[in-house]
Protein backbone atom coordinates (compact mmCIF):
# COMPACT_ATOMS: atom_id res chain seq x y z
CA UNK A 1 0.00 0.00 0.00
CA UNK A 2 1.84 3.05 -1.10
CA UNK A 3 2.32 5.96 1.06
CA UNK A 4 -0.12 8.93 0.77
CA UNK A 5 1.56 12.48 -0.71
CA UNK A 6 2.05 14.62 2.52
CA UNK A 7 -0.98 16.94 3.64
CA UNK A 8 -0.16 20.57 2.22
CA UNK A 9 -3.59 22.13 2.86
CA UNK A 10 -4.05 24.74 5.90
CA UNK A 11 -5.21 23.67 9.28
CA UNK A 12 -8.50 25.07 9.83
CA UNK A 13 -11.64 24.71 11.18
CA UNK A 14 -13.02 23.67 7.20
CA UNK A 15 -10.18 21.11 6.46
CA UNK A 16 -12.43 18.39 9.18
CA UNK A 17 -15.02 18.35 7.20
CA UNK A 18 -13.33 18.68 3.86
CA UNK A 19 -14.53 16.33 0.71
CA UNK A 20 -11.00 15.75 0.14
CA UNK A 21 -10.11 15.04 3.26
CA UNK A 22 -13.01 12.60 4.11
CA UNK A 23 -12.29 10.76 1.35
CA UNK A 24 -8.23 10.56 1.94
CA UNK A 25 -7.73 11.17 5.64
CA UNK A 26 -4.40 9.80 6.25
CA UNK A 27 -2.25 12.83 5.04
CA UNK A 28 -4.16 15.17 7.01
CA UNK A 29 -3.90 12.50 10.57
CA UNK A 30 -0.10 12.58 9.73
CA UNK A 31 0.22 16.14 9.83
CA UNK A 32 -1.47 16.23 13.22
CA UNK A 33 0.60 13.30 14.42
CA UNK A 34 4.23 15.37 13.19
CA UNK A 35 2.94 18.70 14.01
CA UNK A 36 -0.07 19.08 16.57
CA UNK A 37 -0.69 15.20 17.83
CA UNK A 38 -3.63 17.41 20.09
CA UNK A 39 -5.02 19.99 17.41
CA UNK A 40 -7.50 22.65 19.00
CA UNK A 41 -9.93 23.04 16.29
CA UNK A 42 -10.00 27.22 15.35
CA UNK A 43 -13.07 28.56 16.65
CA UNK A 44 -14.88 25.42 18.30
CA UNK A 45 -14.78 23.69 21.79
CA UNK A 46 -13.10 20.61 19.61
CA UNK A 47 -9.93 19.27 19.93
CA UNK A 48 -8.25 16.12 17.67
CA UNK A 49 -6.22 14.02 19.60
CA UNK A 50 -3.88 12.14 16.73
CA UNK A 51 -1.12 10.04 18.47
CA UNK A 52 -1.15 6.62 19.73
CA UNK A 53 0.38 8.29 22.71
CA UNK A 54 -1.62 10.83 23.91
CA UNK A 55 -5.31 8.89 22.92
CA UNK A 56 -3.72 6.19 25.63
CA UNK A 57 -3.72 8.80 28.14
CA UNK A 58 -7.27 10.15 27.45
CA UNK A 59 -8.40 6.63 27.50
CA UNK A 60 -7.14 5.80 31.15
CA UNK A 61 -8.34 9.13 32.74
CA UNK A 62 -12.09 8.90 33.22
CA UNK A 63 -12.04 11.21 35.90
CA UNK A 64 -11.18 14.32 33.13
CA UNK A 65 -13.05 12.57 29.68
CA UNK A 66 -16.46 11.45 29.81
CA UNK A 67 -17.97 9.14 27.27
CA UNK A 68 -21.13 10.94 27.04
CA UNK A 69 -22.52 11.61 23.75
CA UNK A 70 -23.43 15.55 24.00
CA UNK A 71 -22.09 16.82 21.37
CA UNK A 72 -21.84 16.37 17.63
CA UNK A 73 -20.16 18.25 14.46
CA UNK A 74 -22.90 19.37 12.22
CA UNK A 75 -22.23 22.70 8.52
CA UNK A 76 -23.19 25.27 9.71
CA UNK A 77 -25.24 28.24 7.07
CA UNK A 78 -21.78 29.39 5.69
CA UNK A 79 -20.26 25.86 4.96
CA UNK A 80 -18.72 25.35 8.05
CA UNK A 81 -18.15 22.62 10.76
CA UNK A 82 -20.38 24.05 14.30
CA UNK A 83 -21.39 21.88 17.05
CA UNK A 84 -24.50 21.40 18.72
CA UNK A 85 -25.48 19.55 21.62
CA UNK A 86 -27.91 16.18 20.92
CA UNK A 87 -30.51 17.48 23.29
CA UNK A 88 -31.72 19.22 20.59
CA UNK A 89 -32.85 16.36 18.73
CA UNK A 90 -34.78 15.21 21.87
CA UNK A 91 -34.07 13.08 25.09
CA UNK A 92 -31.35 10.48 24.52
CA UNK A 93 -29.91 8.05 26.62
CA UNK A 94 -26.63 7.05 27.59
CA UNK A 95 -25.55 3.26 27.15
CA UNK A 96 -22.89 1.19 26.47
CA UNK A 97 -20.44 3.33 24.35
CA UNK A 98 -21.80 6.57 25.33
CA UNK A 99 -22.00 5.76 29.09
CA UNK A 100 -18.97 6.13 32.17
CA UNK A 101 -18.64 4.31 35.17
CA UNK A 102 -21.01 2.61 36.83
CA UNK A 103 -23.80 2.95 34.20
CA UNK A 104 -21.41 1.44 31.76
CA UNK A 105 -20.48 -1.64 34.00
CA UNK A 106 -23.62 -2.66 34.93
CA UNK A 107 -24.91 -2.03 30.67
CA UNK A 108 -22.00 -4.11 29.88
CA UNK A 109 -22.47 -6.97 32.35
CA UNK A 110 -26.09 -7.83 31.05
CA UNK A 111 -25.01 -7.91 27.38
CA UNK A 112 -21.51 -8.90 27.27
CA UNK A 113 -21.64 -12.94 28.70
CA UNK A 114 -24.41 -13.38 26.12
CA UNK A 115 -22.69 -12.18 23.55
CA UNK A 116 -19.29 -13.01 23.60
CA UNK A 117 -19.00 -16.25 26.16
CA UNK A 118 -22.14 -18.10 25.20
CA UNK A 119 -23.58 -16.99 21.60
CA UNK A 120 -20.56 -16.74 19.70
CA UNK A 121 -19.76 -19.86 18.39
CA UNK A 122 -22.87 -20.70 18.02
CA UNK A 123 -23.54 -17.93 15.34
CA UNK A 124 -21.04 -19.33 13.14
CA UNK A 125 -23.72 -21.54 11.35
CA UNK A 126 -26.34 -18.99 10.50
CA UNK A 127 -23.31 -16.49 9.72
CA UNK A 128 -21.86 -19.22 7.38
CA UNK A 129 -25.69 -19.14 5.82
CA UNK A 130 -26.44 -15.74 5.36
CA UNK A 131 -22.93 -15.15 3.68
CA UNK A 132 -23.76 -17.90 1.50
CA UNK A 133 -27.01 -16.40 0.44
CA UNK A 134 -25.46 -12.94 -0.13
CA UNK A 135 -23.02 -14.38 -2.19
CA UNK A 136 -24.57 -16.54 -4.10
CA UNK A 137 -26.89 -13.56 -4.59
CA UNK A 138 -23.83 -11.89 -5.95
CA UNK A 139 -22.92 -14.35 -8.30
CA UNK A 140 -26.07 -14.36 -9.89
CA UNK A 141 -25.63 -11.05 -11.14
CA UNK A 142 -22.82 -12.31 -12.96
CA UNK A 143 -18.99 -10.71 -13.23
CA UNK A 144 -19.90 -7.26 -12.29
CA UNK A 145 -21.16 -6.47 -8.74
CA UNK A 146 -21.64 -3.94 -6.74
CA UNK A 147 -20.75 -5.53 -3.30
CA UNK A 148 -21.46 -3.15 -0.56
CA UNK A 149 -25.09 -2.92 -0.76
CA UNK A 150 -26.04 -6.25 -2.02
CA UNK A 151 -23.12 -8.15 0.22
CA UNK A 152 -21.01 -5.89 2.85
CA UNK A 153 -24.14 -4.25 4.41
CA UNK A 154 -26.65 -6.58 4.25
CA UNK A 155 -24.66 -9.26 6.13
CA UNK A 156 -24.46 -7.16 9.41
CA UNK A 157 -27.82 -6.43 9.76
CA UNK A 158 -29.11 -9.74 9.23
CA UNK A 159 -26.88 -11.05 12.23
CA UNK A 160 -27.39 -8.47 14.61
CA UNK A 161 -30.98 -8.67 14.05
CA UNK A 162 -30.41 -12.83 14.68
CA UNK A 163 -28.04 -12.22 17.90
CA UNK A 164 -30.79 -9.80 18.92
CA UNK A 165 -33.89 -11.80 18.30
CA UNK A 166 -35.28 -9.69 15.54
CA UNK A 167 -37.16 -11.42 12.71
CA UNK A 168 -34.89 -12.21 9.04
CA UNK A 169 -37.43 -10.51 7.39
CA UNK A 170 -36.82 -7.13 9.01
CA UNK A 171 -33.00 -6.85 8.21
CA UNK A 172 -33.74 -4.13 5.83
CA UNK A 173 -35.03 -1.74 8.47
CA UNK A 174 -32.64 -2.79 10.74
CA UNK A 175 -29.30 -2.01 8.03
CA UNK A 176 -30.78 1.14 7.56
CA UNK A 177 -31.38 1.81 11.17
CA UNK A 178 -27.58 1.25 11.59
CA UNK A 179 -26.88 2.93 8.43
CA UNK A 180 -28.25 6.14 9.46
CA UNK A 181 -26.97 6.58 13.17
CA UNK A 182 -23.77 6.33 11.40
CA UNK A 183 -24.56 9.34 9.27
CA UNK A 184 -25.90 11.69 12.11
CA UNK A 185 -22.21 11.61 13.27
CA UNK A 186 -20.75 12.82 10.12
CA UNK A 187 -20.60 16.03 10.07
CA UNK A 188 -21.36 17.00 6.58
CA UNK A 189 -25.07 17.56 7.53
CA UNK A 190 -26.75 20.52 9.10
CA UNK A 191 -29.35 20.77 11.28
CA UNK A 192 -32.52 20.21 9.17
CA UNK A 193 -30.63 17.11 7.78
CA UNK A 194 -30.08 15.95 11.14
CA UNK A 195 -33.73 16.45 12.05
CA UNK A 196 -34.85 14.59 9.05
CA UNK A 197 -32.10 11.74 9.69
CA UNK A 198 -33.43 11.56 13.43
CA UNK A 199 -37.05 10.88 12.40
CA UNK A 200 -36.37 8.39 9.77
CA UNK A 201 -34.67 6.40 12.52
CA UNK A 202 -37.10 7.16 15.08
CA UNK A 203 -39.17 4.83 14.16
CA UNK A 204 -37.06 1.63 15.37
CA UNK A 205 -37.11 2.96 19.20
CA UNK A 206 -40.96 1.89 19.18
CA UNK A 207 -40.12 -1.29 17.01
CA UNK A 208 -37.83 -1.92 19.82
CA UNK A 209 -39.90 -1.26 22.65
CA UNK A 210 -42.38 -3.85 21.21
CA UNK A 211 -39.87 -6.25 20.74
CA UNK A 212 -39.02 -6.03 24.89
CA UNK A 213 -42.58 -6.04 25.17
CA UNK A 214 -43.16 -9.29 23.53
CA UNK A 215 -39.90 -10.62 25.35
CA UNK A 216 -41.40 -10.16 28.22
CA UNK A 217 -43.81 -12.11 28.01
CA UNK A 218 -41.49 -15.43 27.65
CA UNK A 219 -37.74 -14.48 27.87
CA UNK A 220 -35.59 -16.37 25.09
CA UNK A 221 -32.18 -16.25 24.97
CA UNK A 222 -31.44 -13.95 22.43
CA UNK A 223 -30.39 -10.26 23.47
CA UNK A 224 -33.82 -9.24 23.30
CA UNK A 225 -35.02 -11.83 26.06
CA UNK A 226 -31.57 -10.91 27.97
CA UNK A 227 -32.90 -7.30 28.03
CA UNK A 228 -36.48 -8.27 28.84
CA UNK A 229 -34.75 -10.30 31.71
CA UNK A 230 -32.67 -7.60 33.31
CA UNK A 231 -35.96 -4.58 33.02
CA UNK A 232 -37.89 -7.47 34.53
CA UNK A 233 -35.25 -8.00 37.77
CA UNK A 234 -34.54 -4.21 38.35
CA UNK A 235 -31.17 -4.51 36.59
CA UNK A 236 -32.22 -2.12 33.94
CA UNK A 237 -34.64 0.40 33.26
CA UNK A 238 -36.72 0.49 30.18
CA UNK A 239 -34.70 3.26 28.76
CA UNK A 240 -31.51 1.80 29.20
CA UNK A 241 -32.68 -1.65 28.01
CA UNK A 242 -33.84 0.20 24.35
CA UNK A 243 -30.78 2.41 24.19
CA UNK A 244 -28.82 -0.93 24.82
CA UNK A 245 -30.18 -2.82 21.45
CA UNK A 246 -30.08 0.77 19.53
CA UNK A 247 -26.37 0.86 20.17
CA UNK A 248 -26.00 -2.62 19.63
CA UNK A 249 -27.56 -2.23 15.78
CA UNK A 250 -25.63 0.66 14.85
CA UNK A 251 -22.26 -0.21 15.90
CA UNK A 252 -23.06 -4.26 14.76
CA UNK A 253 -24.19 -2.78 11.71
CA UNK A 254 -22.16 -0.05 10.79
CA UNK A 255 -18.83 -1.58 12.37
CA UNK A 256 -19.22 -4.93 9.93
CA UNK A 257 -20.40 -3.36 7.20
CA UNK A 258 -17.35 -0.87 7.18
CA UNK A 259 -14.77 -3.87 7.84
CA UNK A 260 -16.41 -6.31 5.29
CA UNK A 261 -16.26 -3.24 2.48
CA UNK A 262 -13.08 -2.12 3.31
CA UNK A 263 -11.11 -5.81 3.56
CA UNK A 264 -13.20 -6.64 0.01
CA UNK A 265 -11.85 -3.36 -1.49
CA UNK A 266 -8.19 -3.91 -0.12
CA UNK A 267 -7.75 -7.74 -1.99
CA UNK A 268 -9.62 -6.40 -5.09
CA UNK A 269 -7.16 -3.47 -5.41
CA UNK A 270 -3.53 -6.15 -4.70
CA UNK A 271 -3.45 -9.08 -6.56
CA UNK A 272 -0.67 -10.23 -5.54
CA UNK A 273 -1.78 -9.85 -1.46
CA UNK A 274 -5.52 -11.13 -2.76
CA UNK A 275 -3.52 -14.67 -4.65
CA UNK A 276 -1.33 -15.09 -1.30
CA UNK A 277 -4.16 -15.46 0.81
CA UNK A 278 -6.51 -17.40 -1.70
CA UNK A 279 -3.73 -19.55 -1.22
CA UNK A 280 -3.64 -20.06 2.02
CA UNK A 281 -6.85 -19.34 4.02
CA UNK A 282 -4.66 -19.36 7.30
CA UNK A 283 -3.75 -15.71 6.27
CA UNK A 284 -6.90 -14.40 6.30
CA UNK A 285 -6.89 -13.90 10.01
CA UNK A 286 -4.04 -11.46 10.25
CA UNK A 287 -5.50 -10.24 7.22
CA UNK A 288 -8.72 -8.84 9.03
CA UNK A 289 -6.03 -7.32 11.77
CA UNK A 290 -4.60 -5.48 8.90
CA UNK A 291 -7.79 -4.37 7.50
CA UNK A 292 -9.83 -3.37 10.48
CA UNK A 293 -6.16 -1.29 11.43
CA UNK A 294 -5.80 0.44 8.19
CA UNK A 295 -9.24 1.30 7.59
CA UNK A 296 -10.94 1.59 10.81
CA UNK A 297 -13.95 1.45 11.00
CA UNK A 298 -15.05 4.24 13.13
CA UNK A 299 -12.13 7.01 12.36
CA UNK A 300 -12.44 7.59 16.19
CA UNK A 301 -15.09 8.55 19.26
CA UNK A 302 -15.67 11.45 20.92
CA UNK A 303 -15.40 12.30 24.94
CA UNK A 304 -15.91 15.20 26.77
CA UNK A 305 -13.52 16.70 29.04
CA UNK A 306 -15.30 17.03 32.38
CA UNK A 307 -12.93 19.41 33.90
CA UNK A 308 -9.98 21.99 33.03
CA UNK A 309 -7.20 19.53 32.29
CA UNK A 310 -3.91 19.50 29.85
CA UNK A 311 -3.46 17.09 27.35
CA UNK A 312 0.03 16.33 25.48
CA UNK A 313 1.05 20.06 26.71
CA UNK A 314 -2.39 21.18 25.67
CA UNK A 315 -4.72 23.05 27.69
CA UNK A 316 -7.99 21.64 27.30
CA UNK A 317 -11.41 23.51 29.10
CA UNK A 318 -13.68 21.80 30.69
CA UNK A 319 -16.85 21.33 28.41
CA UNK A 320 -14.47 20.75 25.41
CA UNK A 321 -15.18 17.73 23.16
CA UNK A 322 -12.41 16.02 21.86
CA UNK A 323 -12.17 13.33 18.80
CA UNK A 324 -9.81 10.45 19.48
CA UNK A 325 -8.97 9.13 16.59
CA UNK A 326 -8.53 5.96 16.37
CA UNK A 327 -7.66 5.48 12.84
CA UNK A 328 -4.47 8.05 13.00
CA UNK A 329 -3.28 6.31 16.31
CA UNK A 330 -3.46 2.87 13.95
CA UNK A 331 -1.18 4.24 11.64
CA UNK A 332 1.26 6.04 14.32
CA UNK A 333 4.93 5.03 13.24
CA UNK A 334 5.50 4.97 16.71
CA UNK A 335 3.41 2.40 17.22
CA UNK A 336 3.29 0.33 14.39
CA UNK A 337 6.38 -0.37 12.03
CA UNK A 338 5.75 -0.11 8.63
CA UNK A 339 2.04 2.06 9.33
CA UNK A 340 0.92 2.03 5.94
CA UNK A 341 1.59 -1.24 4.42
CA UNK A 342 -0.03 -4.64 4.55
CA UNK A 343 1.97 -6.77 7.36
CA UNK A 344 0.64 -9.73 7.80
CA UNK A 345 3.16 -11.64 10.24
CA UNK A 346 3.26 -8.34 12.73
CA UNK A 347 4.43 -9.45 16.27
CA UNK A 348 1.30 -8.22 18.41
CA UNK A 349 -1.46 -8.31 15.78
CA UNK A 350 -4.21 -6.75 17.80
CA UNK A 351 -2.49 -3.72 19.21
CA UNK A 352 -4.58 -1.32 16.79
CA UNK A 353 -7.07 1.07 18.54
CA UNK A 354 -9.85 -0.01 15.80
CA UNK A 355 -12.24 -1.41 18.48
CA UNK A 356 -11.55 0.61 21.17
CA UNK A 357 -9.33 0.13 24.16
CA UNK A 358 -10.00 -0.52 27.71
CA UNK A 359 -13.33 -0.41 29.70
CA UNK A 360 -14.91 0.56 26.13
CA UNK A 361 -13.15 -2.27 23.91
CA UNK A 362 -16.21 -2.68 21.51
CA UNK A 363 -18.24 -5.77 23.03
CA UNK A 364 -19.13 -7.20 19.32
CA UNK A 365 -15.76 -6.92 17.63
CA UNK A 366 -14.92 -11.09 17.48
CA UNK A 367 -18.47 -11.15 15.93
CA UNK A 368 -17.40 -8.11 13.55
CA UNK A 369 -13.84 -10.24 13.19
CA UNK A 370 -16.13 -13.85 12.53
CA UNK A 371 -18.48 -12.70 9.91
CA UNK A 372 -15.83 -10.80 8.00
CA UNK A 373 -13.74 -14.18 7.88
CA UNK A 374 -16.63 -15.94 6.95
CA UNK A 375 -17.37 -13.17 3.62
CA UNK A 376 -13.49 -13.02 2.96
CA UNK A 377 -13.20 -17.08 3.38
CA UNK A 378 -16.18 -17.77 1.29
CA UNK A 379 -15.35 -14.79 -1.52
CA UNK A 380 -12.01 -16.27 -2.23
CA UNK A 381 -13.32 -19.65 -2.49
CA UNK A 382 -16.06 -18.75 -5.03
CA UNK A 383 -13.51 -17.00 -7.04
CA UNK A 384 -10.07 -17.36 -9.35
CA UNK A 385 -9.84 -13.37 -8.98
CA UNK A 386 -11.81 -10.01 -8.71
CA UNK A 387 -10.34 -6.25 -9.16
CA UNK A 388 -12.04 -2.93 -8.98
CA UNK A 389 -13.73 -1.41 -12.11
CA UNK A 390 -11.45 1.01 -13.63
CA UNK A 391 -14.01 3.78 -15.13
CA UNK A 392 -16.24 3.29 -11.96
CA UNK A 393 -14.21 4.00 -8.95
CA UNK A 394 -15.88 3.00 -5.41
CA UNK A 395 -16.78 5.64 -3.39
CA UNK A 396 -16.48 6.63 0.63
CA UNK A 397 -19.63 7.30 2.72
CA UNK A 398 -18.67 11.36 3.39
CA UNK A 399 -18.39 10.91 7.04
CA UNK A 400 -15.51 12.28 9.55
CA UNK A 401 -16.62 9.71 11.87
CA UNK A 402 -17.40 6.31 9.72
CA UNK A 403 -15.09 4.42 6.73
CA UNK A 404 -17.17 3.09 4.87
CA UNK A 405 -18.00 1.91 1.27
CA UNK A 406 -21.40 3.35 -0.01
CA UNK A 407 -20.87 1.86 -3.54
CA UNK A 408 -17.80 -0.68 -4.28
CA UNK A 409 -18.40 -2.10 -8.23
CA UNK A 410 -16.02 -5.48 -8.47
CA UNK A 411 -15.31 -6.78 -11.46
CA UNK A 412 -15.28 -10.64 -10.74
CA UNK A 413 -14.42 -14.29 -12.34
CA UNK A 414 -16.06 -16.75 -10.38
CA UNK A 415 -15.47 -20.44 -10.60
Amino acid sequence: MAHDEPFSGTLEARTIIDRGVLANPYPFFERLRQKHPVWLVPGLDLAFVASHEHILDALRRIDDFSSHLNVLVITGDDGSPALFRTDDLGEGTTTLATADPPEHTKHRSVVFPELVARRMEEMRPYIESVVADHVTGARALGTRVEWANRVAHPIPARVIGHLIGLPDEDWPDVMRWALQGGLMLGGIRDLEEMANLALEIGDAAPYLVEKLSDAGKSPGSDLVGVCAKAVASGDLKVEDAIGTLVVLLGAGGESTASLIGNATRMLADDPELQDQIRADDNLIEPFIEEAVRLESPFRGHYRQVKRDCELGGVTLKAGTTAMLLWASANRDPTEHDRPDEVVLNRRIPRSHLAFGRGIHHCVGASLARMETHCTIKRLLAETSFFSLVDDDPPQWESSMFVRRHEYLPLDISWN
